[in-house]
């Protein structure tokens, strides 16, 4: 292996590390390519056969292994395929990728040609097959030429060039679709590859079709080939960053660029193509989707549209990785990939003629599909805008439009294609034979000049080999002795730039469009990212621990990043900052800080920092106005500069020591290389030497530094499982396609899955925990809706891609819903059968009704899902399962629901191969506790998300019967308020106490407004508490009374506004779903303390002191509830008036030291004695007594007298109480609290009615009061309109 060690030495500086050559192997024959899954019922011209690779160049590179399978597989996807003469031949083009372990690229160029078949033994298996195939098909031997065309599997031929030969079609019909061996000519498939470390597609590209000219033309080329072959692979360095090259093909020389240091990185595949096969609109929700990490399919007829199309998009993500697996093109044994479970974006050969529709994929819920030779894509539902995505396409259009390029998909481009060449006039005169053209040719065929001509030559020369035309006429001019003279706008406007051919142009041309657009999608993430470094959390003290302690770290301070960024930003980066490419991109950047920098970071950060030097603190930055790209016309220039003024040129190809008469030069006919002069490069190339002398210095520093960093290894190994799922599955494996390799690939998914699972629980629970931890008085918030929501979207994705894993047959695009019908049909058939007998379960029933008065309600997954098939507002099933899933978590039944779908095994059989995740007990069984553990914390994720639908709710009015007839002869009406609206007042029947009603979703229920209208004998009535239940979802609110509804009783209120809060379900219930988060309203300073209700209540006197402490925390919830973000608050109406609110905390305050029970008279409210302040201000007022008062004393006293009369004048019969509630509410709202408290305390009144010890005669104690409440005056309060209904002020 002497040849290997010499070929690698500078392999990582080399060009190209192999030449390939795949085909047919004449000595196994024909073998049918089962893989591929053909049809044999197609001609044998049409089906597919095994490829073989028949020779690469050298054995084996040590940087960069042979991999005999892939590469045979990605050169010929399809396998081999047959052509007649009648068949159209026109060679082609693709490229394609072999991503390794980890995550490095190698990249492969591939002209694909058809080659006559010579072995006669071929040729008669050929036509044995097509005889059997005859007489087996007697029907299919005159197929017309568009039913030949139509069940083509033929990969390479696309089925344009097909249409554009009229006369390929003629002569195929006139040949029947047949093969006879005494009359055709059989011509067989064969393609040269070039594996490259870099993409330099175009110069790949030119190097190979050259190659092939050489082959195909009727002169001998100028060398063997094997001196351009060893030329490429060991005489050609790759440019170093910055710098050009120029190398020379068989024919012309060939010219690439590399960027520089701070420029993008290296993308020679053409956007310029990319843009108009899909519509520039399309193009930038495909970009979208590939950030949100979706699964993404690519269909087209032409390997080279996918490869251009995947690798256009992947280098828009800068300064982003695409993290996951990634096939451009999949080959046809590898169609089992797309089960799976994992966002991908992978490539399909579409078939001639095959409709989308015909297309069985495993998934589609999350999938979006991009069918190119169609321009148009189907997008997944319901997924977050790119920001600026308007101004986006316009900026985008107006580059292309700029290059002459068409911004609507499927429109053709109005440039030159670029294949074509502008013939200008070629005036041709018999006088001399050629001089100049002709001694240019010879001198290049003259091996001691090899190439190394004059300027003027060499301009002749080049002009002469960029034109195929031009060519041919050459070689008529030097067999019939004519002269070519003039040679004018040839290449058009190439030619004046100094003799750069059309395809130079056409390159440069290409070339600068690409960086052009690609500098727009990259200053969209210098804007929004511009802080990013802010929020990275640095907490590790060195590698090893960070790498030790990766999963348990936050790195990313999410919340604080998300509040910094404008509102219209938020739905797509919240989804965006919790995909793998961003958490591997702020991996890198905290990695950065022990060893050297990504390359795409490095370019990134400087960006960022240009950008600052520009912006001194940019507020623009922060803004959501659009800022257009401003470096557009620069990064054209450097790449225009650097194609014209060439810095490298390499060594020529050149006559090597070769035995003398191998590889006779045969036109048409590729011949066998020697293989002994290609083994081995130069020993005295100076960039090989370079390269060697720094590896050496490279080799002697890692061993330096290896005993102080951490093993590579280990630290690979670390970084593996750091990064989640799916990086180690970013290609599948090509060659070993065996059912064991399937079977551990498949593992592989059910355990990432699982890990999957544990990790989005844990997030949900962690972020959900920390904001109740909040609300129970213990941290920071770190989670807002918005997050809360990204996180349950991401959790119904997983649940689809857990479903769709090993699918037997796909039904509709959700596999989770298609499994939930078939469920409730089989559970359907089984209720109609249980109805025929009937079992009895009444007691239990019964049990759970005595406990509330409220019946139980029904749970069922079939129950859960009859609610969402009746919601008219989704339309497709994927909304359907997402709607279910929000609906299980909502009640806390998701894990049970999943568990008790998956109990019917013979269906799950039915449904799932043997392999899938549902048919993997242990692992199964694992997921659903994962879930079980979402049942600690409420959601409200269906009833916040889905805010138009009609939902039934049912009350139930519950008295207390030791007291009070539970009979009334009034008639009782009910209005149920909550955050999103109210119910409107609905009468009750009389005596009935429950009812149920129908109306638009109210969110979170917040007050009942409670009353009668006082008619009959029996008109008093106590009640305890109303019950109002979403029978949906399940929750139930309680809204305590206590209290009497009546004239002459109690504060003689018809009317009360009861504030409710959420229960818990009740305890039967609670053992299914498991335990559960203390109430919202709740913090520890309140459950310390007995309520206020129970202070209030007989016989018990609160402390002053406690009194104190309510009001602080009354206040103290208040000030907190604004200090959430907007959509987090929850509802002010209970802070305000609920059951540790600031009313019931400063009634305990007034009612301290009242006189309020008199002896033989009825009671005493503090509404009385704020009524007679009133009536003594007034009388006052009138008798001149305030016109000594300071000024602003008087409007106050002009303010209180104005609400109490209008309180007292509502229509309403609200009861004293709750007169006084309202003047609070009403005096926090309009920040008047503090200015009638001094108000009450002077008055002569308080002797009267207040005892001496009274806080509110203590001045101290009112001052403090007063300075509390101040503190409300810095929030704006709103009330509902339940509370002040009927107030005009």
């Amino acid at each position: 292996m002497s040849g290997t060690n010499a070929a690698s030495g500078a392999a990582p500086c080399r060009f190209a590390h192999y030449f390939v050559i795949c085909g047919i192997d004449t000595e196994t024959g024909l073998e049918p390519d089962e893989l591929a899954g053909e049809n044999f019922e197609q001609s044998p011209l049409k089906r597919t056969f095994k490829s073989k690779v028949l020779a690469h160049y050298p054995e084996n590179v040590e940087w960069n292994p042979f991999d005999q399978d892939a590469v045979n597989m990605l050169c010929m996807p399809k396998g081999l395929s047959f052509r007649t003469q009648a068949d159209s031949r026109e060679p082609q083009f693709h490229s394609f990728l072999i991503t390794r372990e980890d995550g490095s690229r190698t990249y492969g160029f591939v002209h694909t040609f058809y080659e006559e078949v010579t072995s006669p033994q071929i040729c008669s298996a050929m036509q044995t097959l097509y005889q059997m195939h005859q007489a087996e098909n007697p029907s299919s031997a005159t197929p017309s030429s568009s039913s030949s065309s139509s069940s083509s599997m033929d990969s390479l031929a696309s089925s344009l060039d097909e249409a554009d030969s009229p006369s390929s079609s003629s002569c195929r019909s006139a040949a029947c679709g047949g093969y006879d061996a005494s009359r055709d000519t059989l011509y067989v498939s064969k393609a040269l590859c070039l594996i490259t470390p870099m993409p330099f597609m175009h110069a790949c590209r030119r190097f190979l079709s050259q190659v092939h000219r050489a082959v195909t033309a009727s002169l001998p080329p100028p060398l063997p080939l094997e001196s351009y072959v060893h030329n490429i692979l060991y005489e050609v360095p790759l440019p170093p960053p910055g710098r050009s090259l120029k190398f020379h093909g068989v024919y012309e020389p060939i010219v690439c660029q590399r960027p520089g240091p701070g420029e993008l990185p290296l993308a020679d595949f053409p956007l310029g193509q990319t843009f108009p096969l899909l519509g520039v609109e399309n193009l930038v929700q495909l970009f979208n989707c590939t950030l949100l990490e979706m699964q993404i399919l690519l269909y087209s007829q032409d390997y080279q549209r996918l490869m251009t199309v995947a690798e256009g998009i992947t280098t828009l993500l800068f300064p982003f990785q695409w993290q996951h697996v990634y096939v451009p093109i999949l080959p046809a044994s590898l169609l089992h990939f797309l089960d799976a479970p994992v966002p991908y974006l992978m490539g399909l050969q579409s078939k001639e003629g095959t409709d989308r529709s015909k297309l069985e994929l495993p998934q589609e819920a999350n999938l979006c599909f991009v069918d190119i030779d169609n321009h148009c894509i189907e997008l997944p539902e319901d997924f977050p805008q790119f920001p600026n995505k308007p101004e986006l396409i316009q900026e985008l259009s107006e580059v292309l439009l700029r290059y002459g390029i068409s911004p609507v998909g499927g429109a053709p481009p109005t440039s030159v294609p670029t294949s074509t060449t502008t013939l200008g006039s070629v005036s041709v005169s018999t006088r001399h034979p050629g001089l100049k053209s002709q001694q240019a040719l010879r001198e290049l065929e003259d091996d001691g000049r090899n190439g190394n001509l004059g300027g003027e030559q060499l301009a002749v020369l080049e002009l002469l080999q960029g034109n195929a035309t031009l060519e041919r006429l050459q070689a008529l001019a030097k067999r019939t002795g004519v002269r070519v003279e003039a040679l004018r706008g040839v290449g058009g406007e190439g030619e004046a730039q100094g003799g750069r051919t059309a395809v130079d142009e056409e390159e440069l041309r290409n070339a600068k469009l690409n960086v052009q657009l690609r500098e727009v999608f990259a200053s969209r993430f210098t804007m929004m990212f511009a802080d990013y470094e802010a929020f990275v959390i640095q907490s590790a003290p060195d590698l090893e621990s960070w790498l030790t302690n990766r999963e348990q770290m936050h790195n990313f301070d999410k919340a604080s990043f998300l509040s910094d960024q404008p509102e219209p930003y938020l739905p797509f980066l919240s989804h965006f900052i919790e995909t793998q490419m961003f958490a591997t991109f702020i991996d890198n950047k905290i990695m950065s800080q022990w060893e050297e920098k990504e390359p795409l970071l490095r370019v990134f950060d400087g960006r960022i920092d240009k950008a600052r030097l520009y912006n001194v603190r940019a507020p623009s930055l922060r803004s959501s106005n659009y800022q257009r790209c401003t470096i557009l016309k620069e990064s054209a220039q450097a790449i225009e500069q650097r194609l014209l003024k060439i810095d490298h040129t390499a060594i020529h190809p050149h006559l090597l020591d070769m035995k003398i008469g191998q590889g006779k030069y045969e036109q048409g006919f590729f011949p066998k290389l020697q293989s002994d002069v290609l083994s081995v490069g130069p020993t005295n190339n100076k960039w090989s030497n370079r390269t060697a002398t720094a590896q050496r210095r490279k080799d002697r520093h890692r061993q330096q530094t290896e005993h102080l960093t951490l093993d590579n290894d280990l630290k690979e190994k670390y970084m593996q499982e750091a990064r989640s799922l799916g990086k180690n599955l970013r290609q599948p494996k090509l060659s070993d396609l065996s059912p064991a390799v399937i079977a551990q690939t498949n593992w592989k998914f059910v355990e990432g899955l699982l890990k999957e699972c544990r990790m989005k629980t844990k997030r949900m629970l962690v972020e959900k925990m920390g904001r109740e931890a909040v609300e129970l008085g213990h941290g920071e918030a770190n989670i807002t809706g918005l997050e809360e929501n990204t996180l349950i979207a991401s959790l119904c994705d997983l649940l689809e891609r857990i479903w769709s894993h090993g699918l037997q047959v796909k039904q509709g695009k959700s596999a989770l819903w298609s499994h939930l019908l078939h469920y409730q049909a089989r559970e359907e058939t089984l209720e109609q059968q249980q109805a025929e007998s009937p079992v009895s379960n009444g007691p239990e029933r019964r049990k759970s009704e005595s406990s509330l008065g409220m019946p139980s309600l029904r749970e069922s997954v079939i129950q859960d899902m009859r609610h969402i098939q009746s919601m008219g507002e989704i339309k497709t099933d994927v909304g359907r399962a997402r709607a279910w899933i929000r609906l299980s978590l909502e009640k806390k039944l998701l894990s049970q629901h999943l568990k008790r779908l998956l109990s019917r095994q013979a269906l799950t059989k039915k449904l799932y191969k043997r392999y899938a995740f549902l048919r993997c007990e242990e692992e199964k069984e694992q997921f659903l506790f994962h879930l079980l553990s979402l049942n600690t914390v409420d959601y409200f994720c269906f009833t916040s998300v889905f805010t138009t639908i009609m939902i039934p709710y049912r009350a139930v009015i519950i008295p207390i019967k030791k007291l009070s007839n539970a009979m009334t002869t009034s008639n009782p009406w009910v209005c149920v308020s909550g955050e999103l609206g109210d119910s409107g007042v609905r009468q009750i029947t009389k005596n009935v106490l429950e009812m149920t009603f129908d109306c638009q979703n109210l969110g979170k229920l917040t007050t009942v407004q409670l009353g009668h209208d006082n008619s009959g004998l029996l008109a008093k009535w106590l009640v305890d508490c109303v019950m109002v239940r979403n029978e949906i979802t399940g929750h139930t609110y309680k809204f305590p009374c206590g209290r009497w509804l009546g004239k002459g009783v109690d504060d003689g209120s018809l009317e009360r506004v009861l504030i409710g809060e959420l229960t818990s379900p009740n305890a039967d219930e609670d053992c299914g779903r498991g335990c559960r988060t203390p109430d919202m309203q709740h913090s520890p300073g309140q459950t310390r303390r007995a309520s206020i209700t129970s202070m209030g209540g007989r016989g018990y006197k609160p402390t002053s002191a406690q009194i104190q402490e309510a009001i602080g925390e009354a206040v103290n919830s208040i000030c907190k509830h604004f200090h959430k973000p907007e959509k987090e608050r929850g509802s002010l109406t209970i802070l305000l008036c609920g059951e540790v609110g600031l009313v019931g905390a400063l009634e305990l305050f007034f009612h301290n030291g009242f006189k309020s029970a008199r002896l033989f008279q009825k009671t005493v409210f503090v509404w009385d004695f704020v009524e007679k302040a009133v009536a003594y201000m007034e009388s006052a007022d009138q008798m001149g007594d305030m016109q000594e008062t300071a000024e602003p004393l008087g409007l106050t006293c002009v303010s209180l007298c104005h609400y109490v009369s209008a309180i007292n004048s509502s229509p309403r019969n609200i009861g004293k109480d709750g007169k006084f509630q309202l003047l609070v509410c009403l005096g926090a709202r309009d920040r008047l609290l503090i200015q009638w408290l001094p108000l009450l305390v002077e008055c002569p009144v308080i002797q009267r009615m207040y005892e001496e010890s009274a806080l509110l005669r203590d001045r101290t104690t009112v001052n403090d009061l007063i300075a509390v409440l101040q503190t409300l005056h810095d929030f704006p309060i709103t009330l509902e309109a339940s509370l002040v209904k009927g107030i005009d002020l």
